[in-house]
This record gives structure tokens, sequence and C-alpha cells, in this order.
């Protein structure tokens, strides 16, 4: 019986060393550890044997069905590791590949002009003490209107202008929209931090206008605003102009001229001369020879105490950018409807910026 159980086991182990895959570890498994298996049946057979022969036999079969337990665990797992690596080694990437592509100018990936203007912006308000905010693109009616002093009879709040959410209020009876300007952001900023302080809220808007070569219903701003004491016109074009200058490399001719926003009093236009045409006319100026980029003004008092702050005691300027219309002076796009086309024949030419 003894000599029976250890030529099973040599048996065993010559046959699982020339395994394969899981399937035949398994079939070996069940020839000798099944219901009807060769070390099964040798056990069964322990009945007959007498009890000295138990004594001994008994441990050296527990030891050996441990044994092949074990080996069959093992060579599993061996398997399985090897599969693996098969797998890894077929779907492994070629860095070198990469790279000559890389080298022969293919493959190429550069940054959106939108995102290029966006940065250098930030970094020239940065640069003169601003900090970057960034907020949700879901907003509620509180700040994205209320806050900002426009009423409930406002145009900006017909379903022709905002994206409204037909799903439940907030808890104080809101409604929620897609923000339609980044201002949102600023109430948020204003709530979040004590004057004096300067900062501005690049992202995404959403308007529901229709398309054409200077409108979209999905766009970029840049807003921002400087709040502090004694904060006069005089700062607020001090900052336009330095932007202009620093964004186009060179003076740029500009008017400003007055406006209605419900969140700034006294309000007004900054226009610049349409680089496009040079101030003659076209299509992105509506034949004017100018384009407006920089709505801005004081901050009502309103706003201010919206944003918790005392308007008795403190003031500040705000003003808002359209990045869009400010890559297409810069780069000379004649229509806005190129920068959200996908098109990479368009995109491609930003690669080296």
């Amino acid at each position: 019986m003894k000599e029976k159980l250890e030529e099973l086991y040599k048996k065993f182990e010559s046959q699982v060393a020339l395994m394969k895959n899981q399937a035949e570890v398994l079939n070996l498994k069940a020839e000798y550890l099944g219901k009807k298996g060769a070390l099964t049946e040798t056990l069964k057979s322990l009945k007959q044997a007498t009890v000295e022969e138990k004594k001994i036999i008994g441990p050296l079969a527990n030891t050996i069905k441990d044994k092949v337990q074990k080996q069959v665990a093992q060579k599993l797992a061996e398997i399985e590791k090897k599969e693996i690596n098969q797998k890894l080694e077929k779907s492994k990437i070629d860095i070198s590949f990469r790279d000559s592509m890389k080298d022969k100018g293919h493959f190429h990936g550069g940054l959106h002009p939108v995102t290029i203007i966006q940065q250098e912006i930030e970094d020239i308000f940065i640069s003169m003490g601003f900090d970057v905010l960034d907020g949700p693109h879901i907003e509620d009616e509180f700040h994205n209107f209320e806050a900002l002093n426009i009423p409930s009879d406002h145009p900006a709040r017909d379903m022709q202008d905002t994206f409204w959410f037909h799903d439940d209020k907030t808890p104080d009876g809101k409604r929620h929209l897609l923000r339609t300007h980044t201002s949102s952001i600023q109430v948020r900023g204003m709530t979040s931090r004590k004057p004096p302080f300067r900062f501005i809220a690049p992202g995404k808007a959403f308007r529901c206008e229709r398309t054409d070569a200077s409108h979209e219903m999905v766009f970029h701003q840049l807003e921002g605003m400087m709040v502090g004491k004694d904060i006069s016109v005089s700062n607020l074009i001090y900052f336009m102009k330095t932007l202009l200058k620093e964004i186009f490399k060179k003076e740029v001719e500009v008017r400003l001229r007055p406006g209605f926003f419900p969140f700034v009093e006294p309000g007004f236009e900054l226009d610049m001369k349409c680089l496009i045409c040079g101030g003659k006319g076209c299509s992105v100026c509506k034949q004017t020879g100018w384009v407006e980029v920089l709505p801005c003004g004081m901050i009502h008092p309103n706003v201010l105490k919206a944003g918790e702050i005392d308007p008795n005691e403190y003031n500040g300027f705000a003003f808002g950018l359209g990045l869009d219309r400010l890559v297409m002076m810069k780069y000379g796009i004649e229509d806005i409807r190129h920068l959200h086309s996908g098109d990479l024949r368009f995109v491609s030419q930003f690669k080296g910026f």
C-alpha cells in the first residue's frame, strides 16, 4: 500500500510538470482527487488494512494528498502568470515608435488657441497680483442672476437666452441653469474672502443664441474684479490697457463708450479696432470697424451687498473678456465657428504657439 501511494505521487509529479493550461491541470486534479480518483480509491482501500498499516499509511496518504493540492495550486498560479505576461507582451506600447513619429512631425499635439490665450492672460493677471478662481458650470438663479443685480423680469432670464434645467429646485426655491457668464464665480469669490482682493474667473459660458461669424452658444469668458478702498475708473482703464498691450504685444487702438450692465454703475463698453479688417469693416466687426471685447464698470453697490461687502466702505471695478474674440483678433480668424469645429487642419496650425 505504501509503495502504491509513493508510485502514484511520482506519476502525478511527472504529469503535472507537462501541463500547459489550467484546464489540463484541473482535469489531472480530478483524476487523482476526484470522487473516483486514483488517490481517493487508494484511501478507500484503507478500510481493509490492519490497525498497524493504518497508522503508517494514513499519515502518508494525507501528506501526499496535501502535496498534490499544493502542487496543483502552484501550477495554476504559474500558468495564470504566464498567460498575463503573454497578454501584456502583445498589448505593450512601443515608446520608440511614438518618439520616431514625433521626430517626423506626425501626431504631434498642441494646445487649443483658446487655451493658449487663456493661459497667457492668466499669467498677465497673476503678475499684477490677481488670483485665478474656478466655479461650477451648473448654477442657480441666485449666483447667476440675483446676486448680480439682474431682476426676475430681465430679458436674459428668458428661455431664448438661458438653458434652464427642468429638475428639482434648490432648498430656497431657486432653479438651476447652465451659467450664462463666469460672473457667477465672482459672487462666490466675494463671499469667500475679505477685501481688499483682486481675482479673475476664466471658463465656459452657455447661451441659447443664433450662431454666426462672431457668436456661439458655447463660448469662453474671463471675468474679474478688484475690490478695495478708493478704487476709480482710472484704475480700471490702466489694468485693461495693460492687458491688451501684453496680449497683442503692441499698442491697440481702443475706445470707451457708455454701456448698461445691471451689475456695474457706471458701465462701459471697451472696444478695440478690428484687427481682421484694420477698421474698414468685415463680418467679424459687423462692418463697424470695431469689436466689443471688454464690457466693464464700477461694481454696483447691490452686487457688493450680495457678496457680503459693505459698499459704504469698499468699492471696486469688474470686467469681462470674450476669450474667443480675442483669439480671433490675435490670430486673424474670421469665423468663431472654426474654434469648435474639431477640424484638425485648423487646430494643427497652433502647434508651435
